[in-house]
């Protein structure tokens, strides 16, 4: 039976793919995060990855074959105050990984973002485009990857972006706590990406597990495209909320610590085409995932 670590479990991708432990059993799972959760979904053990020693211990002595590397440094501002911790988490950790795991000749699936490009395109972005991060969560989350596949070659990279579900602190409850609380809200107009529901994206992890691990780097979101305020609008609506009025912003009239890429559409054509999958529209997944809430 193939062992499975994944890492970043109570996160909201973590979440998720204990969901998919629960509908696929044939696998043996193994949940990790900094802390230890026993009654929830899974049991998640604490694990702190970026201690190289114990990752190793933990991959051997449990005989992994596989590990999904869910955790992140997340906090994109706060990272401008902390480039340490983040490239701890972000750059350091995810070779530990792929090291330990490379010693037992397995796999790593490792989660990146769009924010490795500098979001000055006009099209989206192939996995070939160079390239250019503009800020310490980008520039740590490259550096993660050029790791991954420095000790692990046979490693799966999946660029993500805009990610929520109904776990965690994300976007979309965020608007949809707002929007019930205030009666106007502004929301940037003129960064333009598109959302990924993260059950979507474990769906096309275990699909990757299920079909055999093609290395290299790909790129995955759901299908469309929009502004934050477009995505606000759309919340709104398929949540029901009608009393709040949602007004455009510039970037400029809400700076913040950390650049945002303007354009981060990722293309998707490699990862389809590869693992033969479609990828849901954006507003589906939406209606999906606020049905949940």
């Amino acid at each position: 039976m193939k062992k499975i670590l994944v890492t970043g479990a109570n996160g909201q991708l973590g979440n998720e793919m204990q969901l998919q432990a629960q509908q696929n059993p044939k696998y043996s799972w193994f949940f990790t995060d900094l802390c230890h959760v026993d009654g929830g979904v899974a049991v998640v053990t604490s694990l702190d990855i970026t201690d190289r020693d114990a990752v190793d211990a933990f991959v051997q002595e449990n005989a992994i074959d596989l590990i999904v590397n869910c955790a992140a440094y997340t906090a994109v501002d706060r990272a401008e105050e902390n480039p340490d911790k983040a490239m701890l988490l972000n750059a350091k950790a995810p070779g530990y990984l792929a090291e330990a795991i490379e010693r037992r000749s397995g796999h790593l699936i490792h989660i990146s973002t769009d924010y490795v490009f500098d979001g000055t395109a006009h099209t989206p972005y192939t996995e070939n485009v160079p390239t250019s991060p503009t800020s310490v969560y980008g520039r740590t989350k490259l550096e993660g990857e050029q790791a991954v596949l420095n000790a692990n070659p046979s490693a799966l990279i999946i660029r993500t972006a805009w990610l929520y579900s109904r776990f965690g602190n994300n976007f979309v409850k965020t608007m949809v706590r707002l929007g019930r609380e205030k009666q106007e809200l502004g929301v940037i107009f003129d960064q333009i990406g598109a959302p990924t529901y993260a059950r979507d994206l474990a769906n096309m992890i275990m699909t990757a597990i299920r079909q055999g691990i093609q290395p290299g780097i790909y790129h995955f979101s759901n299908e469309g495209v929009c502004s934050w305020y477009d995505f606000t609008k759309a919340i709104h609506r398929l949540a029901g909320i009608t009393t709040c009025t949602v007004r455009p912003l510039h970037t400029a009239d809400y700076p913040t610590p950390a650049a945002r890429p303007h354009y981060s559409v990722l293309d998707k054509t490699k990862i389809k085409k590869t693992y033969h999958i479609e990828v849901p529209y954006w507003e589906d997944s939406l209606r999906e995932c606020l049905a949940e809430l």
